[in-house]
């Protein structure tokens, strides 16, 4: 039987993640049985939506490299978008990394960038069209299987992974990881631990030191992430805050929800690019700190 829908189920349906985990009674994808699936719960849209944008990247940019070495032929126009990003992201990690010398760093940041924009982007697309269309799939091939679709309106399904905290803070201990790596290999086991436990008040206050050091240490992945997070979060809120203008009220209060759409889509391209850009500023600056050998 249908729920009727409200405005209090609106939003809570658009932000609940379709996920799938192991009940009691077996492997579901039964957003209401959330709490019986413990740690081992996978957000399958944030998942399939961060994968699939993933291989579009990697896709785009590989055909838009040339097939042949004649210089002679002229640029397409996804070639030069391409070697603009590159280019775009080379100035960065130039001005950001120096001197220092690392092949993993430009193409970790070019990946990150054009990773966490394309997942950013999907936060313009209508709030319903997607759900609702996958929606309409699942109910075509599972039909009345599935309990809990009642309705492809009922259907699970968000579409903006960096929306999703388990995403964007994945991302950010990945880079945690790799500062880690960097600051053990690049400055040694002794010159890391002494980074955490002789800074800032010397070797007789070791453990004030070492307590001081480590929440800075810890707090810069959890703000990396938590940062990208809330801001796609409270963009995502805004939309589905005007699809009610447009769904649950007057057609004046309508035409104005319209109207509002158009302007905050307008204005978050900008909030995007710009989380984007400083996910990636932060991954070098990180990553070139963990290669700087001298004392601070």
């Amino acid at each position: 039987m249908e729920k009727e829908l409200t405005t209090e189920s609106y939003i809570q349906h658009h932000l609940t993640n379709l996920t799938c985990g192991k009940t009691p009674d077996g492997w579901t994808c039964d957003p209401y049985k959330v709490d019986q699936m413990g740690f081992w719960a996978f957000h399958v849209d944030s998942l399939f939506w961060s994968i699939a944008l993933g291989a579009l990247f990697i896709f785009v940019f590989k055909m838009a490299i040339p097939k042949t070495t004649d210089s002679n032929s002229a640029p397409t126009g996804a070639q030069n978008f391409v070697e603009m990003c590159i280019e775009f992201v080379e100035d960065n990690v130039q001005s950001l990394f120096g001197s220092i010398k690392n092949t993993l760093i430009a193409p970790l940041a070019l990946t990150v960038f054009v990773w966490i924009l394309l997942m950013n982007l999907m936060d313009l697309v209508p709030v319903d069209f997607l759900p609702v269309l996958a929606g309409h799939l699942a109910y075509l091939f599972a039909g009345e299987s599935v309990e809990w679709i009642n309705s492809p309106e009922s259907f699970y399904f968000k579409v903006v992974p960096t929306t999703d905290p388990n995403i964007t803070l994945g991302m950010a201990f990945a880079v945690f990881i790799l500062t880690i790596y960097y600051s053990i290999t690049v400055k040694g086991v002794k010159a890391f631990i002494a980074e955490l436990t002789l800074h800032p008040f010397g070797k007789w206050l070791i453990p004030v030191n070492f307590v001081l050091e480590m929440v800075n240490f810890i707090a810069k992945p959890i703000s990396l992430g938590l940062r990208l997070f809330g801001n796609l979060y409270a963009g995502e809120m805004i939309f589905i805050l005007i699809a009610l203008m447009l769904f649950f009220s007057s057609i004046p209060i309508g035409i104005l929800g319209f109207g509002l759409h158009l302007v905050w889509a307008l204005f978050h391209i900008l909030i995007v690019a710009l989380q984007a850009f400083i996910f990636m500023a932060l991954t070098i600056a990180y990553l070139s700190m963990a290669h700087e050998t001298e004392e601070h």
